[in-house]
């Protein structure tokens, strides 16, 4: 009889031991299965963001920018993607159209473009990350000083900035101000130089064909100049001739690429800026 007790008795303790162990296996596979579920409907969800920010999109205008960035890395290298930043936020506003014209009553505005000389081999030689720290440096002085001077950034893209003004006094104002603080302590801004152009338009309302050329005609104005230097179109130049403490050299007559005749660009003295 006692034998046959602790054979029950061992049998039961089998039986609750397989039944705990069952009860513990249970437990963990739901918990995992919970964990599958979620790590499931995180993915579908975010295949589903996904999705939507295809369908709204990636612009067909971004593609394209993609798609032509693609393409000159591999035909003419880095150097070429970064070569010009004044080019490519010419490119865009001439797509884009931006509304400047509501700056002011007439409809004329003064852009301004300006970029850093030798962007690419300071970031070599530098280094990103010093080189942000830079960039970031350069950018605010620039965002200050428009504002301080009622401007309006349009647009800036790397070193390139894009800017607007109601009147040219102030556009060749606070590009003298630009390089005088880069001129002042050169330690600070690693001896960065930017050239900044200044083109006066006829009429920049949106929709205008005048539009294009204006932009067109301020940033090759711009790439005429070198660093350290402010270079403005005939309007421009003429318009603040008769100011005493803003002096000119002596015009240049050159050729702008994609622009009809010869042109007359005025350079802003460095006296302008040096000594005040």
């Amino acid at each position: 009889m006692a034998g046959t007790e602790l054979i029950l008795l061992g049998a039961a303790g089998l039986l609750l031991a397989g039944l705990i162990t069952f009860l513990v296996l249970f437990l963990v596979a739901r918990r995992q299965l919970g964990n599958v579920r979620r790590e499931l409907s995180r993915m579908l969800a975010e295949q589903d963001v996904q999705r939507r920010r295809r369908r709204r999109g990636v612009a067909p205008l971004a593609l394209k920018t993609v798609f032509q960035t693609a393409d000159m890395l591999i035909n003419k290298g880095l150097g070429a993607t970064v070569r010009n930043s004044i080019e490519d936020l010419a490119g865009w506003a001439q797509i884009e159209r931006p509304d400047l014209a509501r700056l002011t009553a007439d409809g004329r505005v003064v852009i301004v473009f300006s970029d850093i000389e030798g962007s690419t081999e300071f970031n070599e030689s530098m280094g990103d990350r010093a080189w942000v720290r830079v960039l970031g440096k350069h950018n605010k002085l620039i965002e200050s000083l428009v504002g301080k001077h009622g401007g309006h950034v349009v647009k800036n893209q790397g070193d390139g900035f894009m800017m607007a003004f109601a009147d040219p006094e102030n556009a060749v104002r606070c590009s003298a101000d630009v390089q005088a603080a880069l001129e002042d302590n050169p330690q600070r801004w690693e001896s960065i130089k930017v050239r900044i152009g200044v083109h006066m338009g006829t009429s920049v309302r949106r929709g205008e064909d005048l539009f294009g050329l204006d932009v067109a005609m301020a940033a090759r104005v711009a790439g005429q100049a070198d660093g350290g230097e402010i270079l403005l179109s005939a309007p421009v130049g003429e318009a603040v001739a008769g100011l005493d403490d803003i002096l000119l050299g002596a015009p240049r007559e050159v050729e702008l690429k994609g622009l009809r005749g010869t042109h007359v660009l005025y350079p802003v003295d460095g006296s302008t800026w040096r000594g005040r």
